[in-house]
Formats: C-alpha cells, sequence, structure tokens
C-alpha cells in the first residue's frame, strides 16, 4: 500500500555558550532543541530535524554543506523561542548589558531564515523566532517592553508556562480564517521584547488587548508567519487555551504544496 514520505521539518538550535568557571559538559556550546516543540511538530506525519549552526567559536571541519543545502533538502522550517535578538541586528545599540542578546545565534538564524525564504518554503517562528523574522524584514523591536511601551497587559511573568493572556485575531486576517473567527483565546506569552516597527510587507494577524503584536505574517511569494505565544505549552484538551492545531495544519500543508 501507498504511504507517501513524512514532511521533513526542520529546528532551528537554542545555543547555549561555554558558562565561566564551569566544568564538564557546560564548557562546551550546546545545541540544543526544547522537548515540546518538537513534540508539537511531530503530533502530524512529520519527521523533525534539527538544523545545527557553524559557530564563529568552533573549530571547523569544513564540508561542502551549506545552510542552503538544508532549505533544499526540508519542507520547512521552525525558528524556536529562546534569547533575545540582539538590538544590534535592527541597528540599535543595547539599552542595558542583559538586553544584548545573542548574535551568535542571530547571524545562524537570520541565515537560515534566508535560505528558506530564498528558495519558497515555509518558515513558522515561535516566540522569539516570530521577532526574527520582523527584523529579517527590516522591522524593529522594542527591546524592554515594560519601560519602553508599559501596558496593561504582562507579557513576561514568573510563571512562566502557567502564565497565559488573551490575544484578538485580525479581521480579515489568514489567522482569523483558519481559526474559524476573530474571539482568538487565551495563550502562554512569555516575552520581554516586541515588535516595535513592522518590516517590509509584514501584516498583523494578532493582538493582545494592549496593541502589542501577538501574530504576523509575511506579504511575499511564500508561507512565513510567527507567533509571539507558545502553541507547544497549549497540551491537547486544555479548555483554558487556544487550540493551535489550526495554526500548525496550515504550516504543514504549506510545507506539503
Amino acid at each position: 500500500m501507498f504511504r507517501r514520505r513524512p514532511l521533513r521539518i526542520g529546528l532551528s538550535a537554542r545555543i547555549h555558550h561555554p558558562q565561566a568557571d564551569s566544568r564538564g559538559i557546560h564548557t562546551k556550546t550546546l545545541q540544543v532543541l526544547e522537548q515540546s516543540i518538537a513534540q508539537w511538530v511531530q503530533s502530524r506525519d512529520v519527521m523533525l530535524l534539527m538544523v545545527p549552526s557553524v559557530l564563529q567559536d568552533g573549530v571547523l571541519m569544513r564540508s561542502s554543506i551549506r545552510l542552503r543545502d538544508y532549505a533544499e533538502y526540508l519542507d520547512g522550517l521552525v525558528l524556536q523561542g529562546g534569547a533575545d535578538v540582539s538590538p544590534r541586528a535592527y541597528g540599535e545599540t543595547p539599552l542595558r548589558p542583559e538586553w544584548a542578546g545573542d548574535p551568535v545565534r542571530d547571524a545562524y538564524e537570520l541565515e537560515l531564515l534566508h535560505e528558506f525564504m530564498e528558495v519558497g518554503k515555509p518558515v513558522l517562528g515561535i516566540c522569539r523566532g516570530m521577532q526574527l523574522i520582523n527584523v529579517a524584514l527590516g522591522g524593529s523591536l522594542y527591546q524592554d517592553l515594560p519601560t519602553q511601551r508599559p501596558g496593561e497587559v504582562a507579557h513576561e511573568h514568573s510563571d512562566y508556562d502557567r502564565h497565559l493572556h488573551a490575544i484578538q485575531f485580525t479581521e480579515g486576517g489568514d489567522f482569523s480564517r483558519w481559526f474559524g473567527g476573530l474571539a482568538g483565546g487565551n495563550v502562554v506569552s512569555i516575552h520581554h521584547q516586541g515588535l516595535d516597527r513592522l518590516g517590509h510587507d509584514v501584516i498583523v494577524e494578532a493582538t493582545a488587548g494592549d496593541g502589542v503584536v501577538e501574530a504576523l505574517k509575511w506579504k511575499g511569494r511564500s508561507f512565513v508567519c510567527g507567533v509571539q505565544w507558545h502553541p507547544e505549552f497549549h497540551h491537547h484538551g486544555n479548555q483554558v487555551l487556544l487550540d493551535c492545531a489550526p495554526l500548525l495544519d496550515a504550516f504543514l500543508a504549506a510545507a506539503r504544496h
């Protein structure tokens, strides 16, 4: 019986740099994925492959394989969350040292995103990934929402994946079509950076109650969209949180075609 090939979806790596005064594995550069994002993507007929980076502090054994080769081989890309995007990536100086982000990871993921967009493969950005898409398309970020854009919605909280707030979809947008209306729902959204100036051909697909952008989509020739929240923390059957299956299905449908 014929069985179609599973989709091959790439996942960008989180990068943990060597820690000062550490021992053992923590003296090494680690490239990792967060388990729940892998499980969320693999809840469909999908093979997930983490795409390794070539770091500036690594001892390189050169080969002919490039990030473009991953973009041509894989069917789509997920940019996972993690460290701040460096303000230098959008032409600003970090206002505080702890907001300097990770320029090494920025360079790797920006190149990876560029290669997937060049070959017309779909990209889904989660949290940091959404912010990176906006920066890659010429936009900018608030380095710190509480101090630069204070509002009534708490976007970061010590409760981490138990912290939630409501979002609303944009009228006439793709998200409202995928999810069947404008109502939106509660999402697990944990971030202190946020979208400021929108990138070229970026449209807002969802906002929080204070107007902070919670989802975007690119109007270009391929499927590129991002969400500020963490759909991988929305467990199946949870009646309080937004069911994010329509988002995953839209992304994977684009990967199939």
